[in-house]
């Protein structure tokens, strides 16, 4: 690579490889995140390669690796361009045809594209697909477009123009007001002004100052961090580099989690790229700044998320949290003013700068602009990585990209900001989805984790389980947060196994406070919040687990018994042969019952009735079995 010694040479560059696309062939790209990846999007992608070589077409067509495009539950996902036409859940078998129609012939392949299951409408184009009809894009939109370890992809797109805009046109201050007129805030989940935490450590006394990449993302079921990283890293990396010179640092670390490997390779990948150009390092673009960027390979503790506990880790301590008499952006690293932001605020600070504050505040609403970044999962139609609007209602996120609850259940609750977030019942499906509007319900941001659940889910046994999870990741240094834990993982676990008693609700309560005022960091101070908006908007079910020994849900494993309905049973012996412990009884010819001292519980019998004759008892006397030789009653059909 020739090095870039200005902006007029990086914009050269730019035209040179806009220009060379114009005339390019036909390109296939082809999902390579971890998700497709999960799904056999490597295979897809040999077998696509093996067939133009078949064909002979190796020279004529490009075939592109990129990172998540979203909608997983489709995956693996490919499109065409110039055509852009997107084909789903696509299998190896599949190459030959999409080869010799698709690409040879410029012929749909039908059977391949997107069909909506609600109107059996079949779509040709991105925007006519409900899932992404509703989204606003601006920092996923690129994912399908480049390949994450190109840069001269990503520079063709505009890449770093913000960058020269800001080392040639702007003052560091300018940058920071920028920011702050954008009214960006912090994607992690603080929602903290960034612009305002970038004044911080710019006016905080020393000349050594640093600026993290927070890429430490472990909430059950998240992936926003990771696909962003893994799809568009120079995005990440070109806003670091602007909030470097904005800040007054020499220097910038990439936090990245141990588990994210393909995050923690293209980061690396593009920070050598940037600096063959000279886009990074030793006088940037001729500007006279200078700036270098690590790598930090994290261990894959929930906690090290946490800013201070993230520092720790950086400087080779053990990444736990410390005491912040002095915030992080005057003290941090090795003592040195560290500014911290999430990989999403970053990634914002190019758009910002290239397209201007008022742009971005258009988006969104008045107190949080911009978009978000969400990981939709749980017992929803469509799954996957969704960025909208901010003050888009649960409901539009849920029915509208999400297409609704899935087997036509009944929405329960969604549960927003990760582990430490709370449950938001159906009352409040028309809330504005923002950082105020969340906390006001209980819940928050978070970094973008958004669980929905279901009628059959227990909000008792939710909220055990996420407690649990923190029980595993807390570091254990504070009391509040290590003992209230603990006992608070210990009475859920009580009340789901039918041992709580009602006092049970006061002792949680002041638990939770606790750890709220007095909690070392935010992993303490939030936990609690599963615990409350479970108790506050369903305490229905607490009292009923309580009270009466009941899962209201039938979740609960030993508050829930199995039962054959005889009249339903048509002793096809599916679910005798199912049961791990022999506790069905019952021949071909004789309706089947269990012997309930023999039951473990474990479900396999519900799962294999195809007659729903198995049902679900909790709270409730169990029938006795049906006489000894009772038939059963033939019917057709299954459930």
């Amino acid at each position: 690579m020739k090095r870039i010694d200005s902006p007029e040479d990086l914009e050269k560059l730019r035209r040179k490889l806009r220009s060379k696309k114009k005339t390019d062939k036909t390109t296939i790209s082809v999902c390579v995140s971890t998700g497709c990846v999960a799904l056999g999007s490597i295979k897809v992608l040999e077998a696509i390669k093996a067939e133009l070589e078949r064909q002979g077409l190796v020279e004529t067509v490009n075939v592109k690796e990129t990172g998540c495009l979203g909608f997983c539950e489709q995956g693996p996902r490919l499109s065409i361009h110039p055509k852009e036409i997107c084909y789903f859940k696509v299998k190896p078998e599949d190459a030959q045809e999409i080869v010799s129609k698709t690409v040879i012939k410029g012929e749909v392949v039908e059977r391949l594209l997107y069909k909506d299951p609600a109107t059996g409408k079949v779509a040709r184009r991105l925007d006519e697909i409900p899932f992404y009809r509703h989204q606003v894009r601006p920092l996923l939109a690129n994912n399908e477009r480049i390949d994450p370890k190109s840069i001269n992809d990503y520079i063709a797109l505009g890449g770093y123009e913000a960058l020269a805009k800001a080392l040639f046109k702007m003052t560091p201050e300018d940058v920071i007001e920028e920011i702050k007129r954008a009214n960006l805030r912090g994607r992690g989940g603080g929602g903290f002004p960034t612009g305002i935490k970038w004044e911080t450590t710019r006016k905080a006394p020393g000349h050594l100052k640093y600026v993290i990449v927070n890429c430490d993302e472990g909430d059950p079921g998240a992936f926003m961090d990771r696909s962003l990283m893994e799809g568009n890293p120079h995005s990440v990396l070109e806003g670091l580099i602007i909030g470097g010179y904005a800040i007054g640092a020499g220097e910038g670390f990439v936090y990245v989690r141990e588990e994210y490997p393909l995050a923690a390779e293209n980061i690396t990948n593009a920070i050598r790229q940037a600096e063959e150009y000279g886009l990074l390092g030793e006088n940037i673009l001729g500007s006279g700044f200078n700036f270098k960027v690590r790598v930090h390979r994290g261990a894959g503790a929930f906690v090290s998320g946490e800013s201070s506990a993230l520092m720790n880790a950086i400087e080779g301590c053990i990444g736990e949290p410390r005491p912040k008499y002095v915030h992080t952006a005057v003290k941090g690293v090795w003592g040195r003013p560290s500014c911290l932001n999430n990989v999403k605020t970053w990634a914002n600070i190019p758009l910002i700068i290239l397209n201007g504050a008022e742009w971005f505040r258009k988006i969104g609403t008045e107190g949080s602009s911009g978009t978000a970044i969400f990981s939709l999962v749980g017992k929803v139609n469509n799954t996957g990585l969704v960025e909208v609007p901010m003050g888009i209602t649960l409901r539009d996120l849920i029915y509208k990209i999400g297409g609704g609850i899935k087997d036509g259940k009944k929405f329960k609750a969604v549960q927003t900001g990760g582990p430490s977030g709370g449950f938001i019942p159906e009352q409040y499906l028309n809330l504005p989805v923002d950082f105020d509007e969340l906390n006001r319900v209980g819940s928050m941001m978070g970094s973008g984790g958004m669980v929905v659940m279901d009628e059959d889910t227990c909000m008792v046994d939710a909220a055990r389980f996420f407690i649990d999870f923190l029980l595993e990741e807390s570091c254990g240094k504070c009391i509040p947060c290590r003992e209230g834990l603990r006992v608070l993982s210990r009475i859920l676990n009580d009340i789901c196994e039918g041992k709580g008693v009602e006092e049970d609700v006061m002792i949680v309560e002041e638990i939770a406070e606790t750890m709220r005022d007095a909690s070392l960091c935010a992993l303490g101070t939030t936990a609690a919040n599963p615990v409350l908006t479970s108790l506050k908007y369903f305490r229905d079910e607490w009292d009923q687990h309580l009270k009466a020994k009941r899962c209201p849900a039938k979740a609960c494993k030993a508050l829930v018994n199995y039962y054959i309905e005889p009249e339903k049973c048509q002793a096809c012996q599916l679910c005798r042969r199912e049961c791990p412990t022999g506790a069905i009884l019952g021949g071909v010819e004789q309706v089947h019952w269990i012997e309930q001292d023999k039951c473990v519980k474990c479900g396999s019998c519900y799962e294999a009735c195809r007659f729903n004759a198995i049902v679900k008892l909790s709270g409730e006397p169990i029938p006795p079995p049906p006489p000894e030789g009772t038939k059963p009653v033939r019917r057709r059909g299954g459930r």
